[in-house]
């Protein structure tokens, strides 16, 4: 989709209103939302293409088909500094970037998987991911469409992914992001690709079965039949990858099985043999899905005792590529000349961290603007993290080497480096999801240390002005304040690209030349169409089902995930640092 100017945008207005009333925003309602827009759309560069022009809508009542509803306008945050009047004439673009999340690219045939445990943890199975692939390639295309941000007009200058980049730190779901961002010709199959060997041809009636007649759950919930859909869904495309430069930060699920369970090492021949459990009695579901959630290491052996024991087995083709990775052989994908790309080499990892496992760096994103990408995942297990004291202590000294002034820990100002450079923190995990401090089984010595204390150690120095993170899959924007206004900064978590609302965004740094900092963040969908044809499954329809499916999965939460307006497209204040 083009860009739509300003002007464009505001002359057609009123048809935004007409489709709020459409959708059952009343008259009044939708007339206040079309002058919301229309400012919206005066204060932009551009609004083509993202949520400020407007964004999916359900339909209806039961299984909901989908279409193009109003936009989403952009709420002023003030709660860390005031806004001043005239500050879009003396606006100074900084930076101008993207942020991907959560995209879960899942091999939905492999054996380590715990689809069976749905009725427990709704993420262990959805009715859309066999589409996670294509979904991540369309949302791909939408950036490179938009390819400048809204406010500031400055091009893209990178896009980091922050994590959960693959379901299950399988090599082929890594082969498959690497591509997905890089381009490349992808097969989002494994095993016998030439048929499907998952559950939702099982005939199970606690999973869709989409090519099957029977009425199983999701069909009883208004779910289509599609003839063909599983052969469509692993079918090869071409995946055209990011026109931008593009990062990556780790997370759980590109660290541990299921995001949950720690790489005990000798669990690989699990990942590529041929059983598949693919039902468990009431009694062992609830048994493993309690350990899951209190002892990852006694979950661990469960799981193979239930693989080597379980009835509900079915044999699937073993396929290598299924094989977990370590930390380093992560680092060392990213450095295959073949998945360069729009660049950089290694993507933020070098041949340091292949050899190290330390997958923790820094990106310059624009002249005087600094990102610090973090691994905040804990290989003992479970899905919330922590950080370690050596890269705790990593942190700062870059903090201090790019800050001229900062906070001792008893709040007296010091004089640091001489560089001052503007700086955004991105990680996986949130400031409230970083309270595992298991021991690392293979760092026995190195601290773990949680959200509170690195928020703590962030508001110490008064050049960091955002935190960019993921992993609750939700939209939320948090202010952490303190006494002394320089000493705040924003919290950006933003929802997944597997669930619905299925949403990246575009995160704007601007000076306003009056002593504060804006930071823009507008959320944008992928390039897929709003509007499903159950009958269409071309790359464009699956892609578009995609989204659909996941809005109407029964274990999603789309109004929770979703976020409130202020955690949407959103100006947040900040006082600029001092020199």
């Amino acid at each position: 989709m083009s860009a739509v100017s300003r002007r464009k945008f505001v002359t057609g207005a009123s048809a935004v209103a007409a489709a709020a009333a459409g959708l059952g925003l009343g008259a009044g309602r939708a007339a206040a939302l079309d002058q919301q827009l229309a400012l919206t759309a005066r204060r932009a560069v551009s609004v083509g293409g993202t949520t400020l022009e407007q964004a999916a809508a359900g339909t209806g009542t039961g299984y909901q088909r989908l279409q193009a509803g109003p936009g989403w306008p952009l709420v002023v945050r003030t709660e860390l500094a005031a806004a001043s009047a005239g500050r879009d004439d003396r606006r100074t673009g900084l930076a101008s970037f993207v942020q991907f999340t959560d995209l879960h690219l899942a091999d939905t045939e492999s054996p380590v998987r715990f689809e069976y445990l749905a009725r427990y943890n709704g993420s262990a199975y959805r009715p859309q991911e066999l589409l996670t692939v294509r979904g991540a390639s369309a949302l791909v295309e939408r950036v490179n469409a938009v390819a400048n941000g809204p406010y500031t007009g400055l091009p893209f200058s990178m896009v980091m992914a922050t994590g959960d980049n693959t379901d299950n730190h399988e090599q082929i779901e890594l082969d498959w992001y690497l591509s997905v961002m890089s381009g490349g010709r992808i097969t989002p199959s494994t095993g016998d690709v030439t048929r499907y060997e998952g559950v939702q041809d099982s005939g199970n009636a606690g999973y869709w079965n989409p090519e099957l007649a029977f009425q199983d759950d999701y069909k009883a919930k208004g779910f289509p039949q599609i003839p063909g859909f599983l052969a469509a869904s692993a079918r090869p495309f071409q995946a055209p990858g990011l026109d931008t430069p593009w990062y990556t930060t780790v997370g759980n699920h590109d660290d541990s099985i299921s995001g949950t369970l720690p790489d005990l090492g000798f669990q690989r021949s699990l990942y590529t043999g041929d059983r598949k459990i693919e039902g468990l009695d009431d009694a062992d579901a609830a048994k493993l899905a309690d350990k899951l959630k209190t002892d990852p290491v006694g979950a661990a052996w469960q799981f193979m005792l239930l693989m080597a024991n379980s009835g509900l087995v079915r044999k699937v083709t073993p396929d290598a590529r299924r094989a977990p990775f370590s930390p380093t052989e992560f680092a060392k994908a990213h450095l295959d000349p073949a998945y360069t790309g729009p660049g950089p080499f290694g993507h933020g990892f070098t041949s340091d961290s292949a050899a190290s496992g330390k997958l923790y760096y820094t990106a310059q994103i624009a002249p005087g603007v600094l990102g610090i990408s973090l691994d905040t995942t804990n290989r003992a297990g479970w899905a919330d993290g922590s950080i370690g004291t050596e890269q705790l202590n990593w942190l700062e000294s870059v903090l201090r080497s790019n800050s001229s002034r900062y906070y001792d820990k008893n709040g007296n100002l010091v004089r640091g480096g001489t560089a001052d450079q503007l700086i955004v923190i991105f990680s996986h995990h949130t400031s409230t999801s970083m309270g595992n401090t298991l021991p690392d089984p293979y760092h026995l010595f190195d601290g773990r240390h949680t959200g509170a204390e690195l928020v703590a150690l962030l508001q110490r120095y008064p050049n960091v002005v955002a935190w960019v993170n993921g992993h609750t899959h939700r939209n939320q924007i948090t202010p952490h304040g303190h006494a002394v206004p320089e000493r705040a900064f924003w919290e950006i978590n933003t929802a997944s690209h597997i669930d619905f609302p299925q949403h990246a965004r575009v995160i704007e740094v601007a000076d306003n030349g009056d002593g504060t900092i804006s930071l823009f963040t507008t959320l944008i969908e992928s390039n897929a169409g709003y509007t499903t044809d159950f009958g269409d499954t071309s790359d464009a329809g699956l892609a578009a089902l995609y989204r659909e499916l996941s809005f109407n999965d029964p274990n999603g939460r789309p109004v929770q995930l979703m976020g409130g307006a202020g955690d949407h497209n959103t100006e947040l204040l900040l006082t600029r640092p001092g020199r």
